[in-house]
């Protein structure tokens, strides 16, 4: 019995280990895939290439990164909504020029504009 009494104090201070800062692995691995999840859904919502993500995201899960892809993927496919045109360019991508305004009256077919209604 005396036993048992000292192994209670000894217990109650090994369980507050997350506030001296000792992080639980099973937490850690759990906040590293939700992470990913985020990451891979983001991705595709931006209209990004899974492997352009697992560029620009070198520490994230692969794993996890692909599963929030994909379920953004169907998710917006069974809603029918669209992406959003990403701000940051593509890896390796050269940005996109606005073409001038001659430029755009040469590329119009000759002799016919657009009829506004």
């Amino acid at each position: 019995m005396k036993r048992i009494l000292l192994a209670l104090p000894l217990l109650a201070a090994l369980s507050a280990c997350e506030q001296l800062g000792i992080d639980d692995p099973a937490k850690v691995a759990a906040n590293k895939e939700a992470e990913g999840k985020a990451i891979g859904s983001a991705c595709r919502h931006a209209m990004r290439a899974i492997e352009d993500c697992y560029v620009l995201n070198p520490k994230a899960q692969k794993a996890a990164v692909y599963t929030g892809w994909r379920e953004m993927d169907e998710y917006m496919r069974e809603n029918k909504l669209e992406g959003v045109v990403p701000v940051v360019p593509r890896p390796g991508a050269k940005p996109a020029q606005v073409p001038d305004e001659a430029e755009a009256k040469a590329s119009e077919p000759s002799g016919e504009k657009a009829k506004t209604k």
